[in-house]
């Protein structure tokens, strides 16, 4: 149960960090879907729904780590905000999918921030 419990821990440093420059990402794929297309606009975009799908697995994997104090994080509203995102992506139209960095994962980005930080400094 320890060794769990340390790989919860190493989980949540690694989301942590990796956070920190998904967070910058996401705001600067906003921007672009906003109309400031690049060259690599798309490859970029992939790139951040990988790093997305990588945080959910850590977050699935940790939850109850998470959680085991207080409710730190909603897993109904996280999921549903992820298949938002989801439908967004599919509707492939830059704009809408912009919004929904900006009102479904970028919230969610900022909150597990803010979650990393507090289970790692209790």
């Amino acid at each position: 149960m320890e060794d769990i419990r340390q790989q919860q821990i190493e989980a949540i440093e690694e989301l942590k960090n990796y956070n920190k420059k998904l967070v910058k990402a996401v705001r600067e794929i906003i921007i672009e879907l906003k109309g400031e297309d690049r060259p690599d606009t798309e490859d970029f975009l992939k790139q951040i729904v990988e790093g997305i799908n990588w945080e959910i697995q850590v977050v699935n994997g940790t939850l109850d780590y998470i959680n085991e104090d207080e409710n730190l994080l909603d897993k109904e509203q996280f999921n549903q905000a992820v298949l938002n995102h989801n439908e967004a992506i599919n509707t492939k139209d830059d704009t809408k999918l912009a919004e929904s960095f900006e009102v479904n994962i970028l919230p969610y980005l900022l909150k597990l921030e803010e979650i990393a930080e507090k289970k790692l400094n209790n």
